[in-house]
């Protein structure tokens, strides 16, 4: 008996699919699931017209079609698949390795091979906690000699460590620092207050990225007696603002009276968002201490915050005492804590001297503005004399041994204010003098560098600049001249009170000139003046900005 032939129309029947009344030349399967990839026959089967009923392509079975959509869905979890490796792996790259246990003072990696290099520990010390899964709990020898005053140097490349080992270069720190441009954190910046030019890290985003930014300046409590902070922040704001740097707030601080600090911890809780938070600035900064101000405010309320604080950085005034990213459990959400590496700056004093003269750039207590003209005890009796009759013009005023500034041409009545280290001495000779009196008492009368063997060696005040400076208000401050590294001074073209015989110049408008000595890499720096001290709130005065402006200014608090 020959078999029967089904016509076209009667498969609606089997096939759970519409057939359109039209003989169409190819057929197509679509799959429940829009994330199926549809599959084409590549020769197709045709029907033609002219052909009889029973012959041609028959038509797919329940079976077919079945075995058709398990292909489809296992070909693309395939793909699906190998796309999430790639993904993993490309995540890998960036993130930082913590297979090998470090030193929880400086970061260094845990070895007992060389005794001088950072991260050693003795061997029997490093098997027992190796036993007790106690590595992370370690703090290398350079560590313990840092924590008992010992100026140990770790960063070579800077042109001014005598002696020593050098263990790392600053391009070394940099790129420890690299991976920050492609991981998702929070960065939070800190600028010292007493050094806001040199310390500030212009080129911050090539590190951080597209990371958002909190502003933290430290060390706020070293500023003259009433200093108005008030005018002080908007000061930072603005200049911030002529950096180009977007930052989310500006915070001011003080990592030893804890100033400040527990608005920087409401603004990361509130900005941070399941991401780690990095402390990133230059070395000797302040990253250390202010790390250990965020965990002493923390404490009170986060208990891992309070735990933390048993293995907290080690603090040193030596540039370099953090020589890797150590990471801190201190949030109870989740996330890690980062005190990295500080970004060293070739052009500040500090990686010019000797380590052992590095106590004296650091201040200890609040700033003081020493005014010249005035009678010091550093004074001769002549230039206390010339300075009363005709002003500072024709002298030479010598910071330490590490600035010189020759006055060429200001007014009689023209003060120089200068806030810095109190180690640092001031003496005012002639000019014609200056150059014979500097070698003369180098390392001497004039230090840092302290003592004549450390002054043979010293590289001297090579580069000269001249600065012309423009005044149009006489009797508020022009300009703040900034040594990196250092201080400033501030210039006030007339100061009524100096004590000048002479009568005050009738004087609108002019030009003061300056030649300023510094070492070759330190470099100077022409800003706003600094509001500082009582007299600092009373000439500041505040922006006119609009709305626009406004919402686009970053918000400060202290």
């Amino acid at each position: 008996m020959a078999p029967k032939l089904l016509a076209l129309s009667s498969l609606s029947s089997i096939c759970p699919f519409h057939i359109p009344n039209s003989t169409p030349t190819n057929f197509k399967f679509h799959t429940p699931k829009p994330t199926l990839i549809l599959c084409k026959s590549t020769e197709p089967h045709t029907i033609s017209e002219s052909e009889p009923d029973g012959y041609g392509a028959a038509a797919p079975t329940r079976g077919d079609i079945y075995l058709q959509r398990q292909q489809v869905v296992a070909a693309s979890s395939s793909v699906l698949a190998t796309t999430k490796k790639k993904k993993k792996k490309k995540d890998k790259i960036f993130n930082v390795s913590h297979l090998a246990p470090c030193c929880y003072g400086c970061g260094a990696p845990l070895h007992t091979s060389e005794v001088d290099a950072p991260g050693y520990v003795d061997q029997e010390t490093y098997d027992l906690k190796k036993k007790h899964h106690q590595l992370r709990k370690i703090l290398c020898g350079r560590c313990r000699l840092l924590s008992h005053g010992h100026m140990i140097t770790a960063v070579g490349g800077n042109g001014g460590y005598p002696g020593g080992k050098q263990f790392i270069s600053a391009e070394e720190l940099r790129e420890k620092l690299s991976h920050l441009c492609h991981e998702k954190a929070l960065i939070v910046k800190l600028v010292d207050i007493v050094d806001f030019n040199g310390s500030f890290l212009a080129r911050v985003r090539d590190l951080a990225g597209a990371n958002p930014i909190i502003l933290v300046i430290t060390k706020v409590d070293l500023l003259p007696k009433e200093t108005d902070l008030n005018c002080v922040g908007d000061w930072v704001v603005d200049a911030t603002m002529k950096k180009k740097l977007n930052v989310l707030s500006v915070h001011l601080t003080s990592s030893k009276s804890l100033v400040g600090i527990s608005g920087v911890v409401s603004e990361i809780q509130k900005e941070k968002k399941g991401r780690d938070v990095y402390i990133l600035g230059s070395a000797n900064v302040g990253k250390s201490a202010f790390i250990n101000a965020l965990l002493n405010t923390m404490s009170y309320k986060d208990p891992i915050a309070a735990s933390a604080r048993k293995y907290k950085p080690i603090q040193s005034a030596v540039p370099g005492t953090t020589l890797g990213p150590i990471p801190i459990d201190a949030f109870l959400s989740g996330g890690k804590l980062y005190d990295t590496p500080g970004v060293h700056l070739h052009h500040r004093q500090a990686a010019v001297i000797h380590a052992e003269d590095l106590p004296t750039l650091a201040p200890q207590s609040r700033l003081r503005g020493q005014a010249l003209p005035s009678s010091g005890p550093n004074l001769d009796s002549q230039i206390a004399d010339r300075m009363r009759s005709s002003g500072l013009s024709g002298l030479s005023i010598f910071w330490g041994g590490l600035v010189r500034i020759d006055v060429l041409k200001v007014l009689p009545e023209t003060c120089l204010t200068f806030y810095g280290p109190k180690a640092l001495q001031i003496n005012i000779v002639p000019t014609e003098e200056a150059d014979e009196f500097y070698q003369k008492e180098l390392g001497v009368l004039l230090t840092p560098p302290r003592g004549k063997e450390k002054a043979e060696d010293w590289m001297g005040l090579e580069t000269k600049r001249q600065l012309q400076i423009k005044y149009e208000d006489i009797e508020r401050p022009t300009c703040d001249v900034a040594i990196s590294g250092l201080g400033w001074f501030s210039v006030v073209p007339v100061n009524k009170s100096a004590g000048i015989s002479n009568p005050v110049s009738e004087v609108t408008a002019g030009e003061l000139t300056f030649v300023v000595h510094v070492p070759k890499p330190v470099e100077i720096f022409v800003r706003p003046p600094m509001p500082v001290g009582k007299a600092g709130g009373q000439w500041y005065d505040y922006m006119e900005l609009t709305e626009e402006e406004l919402e686009v200014r970053p918000k400060w608090f202290f």
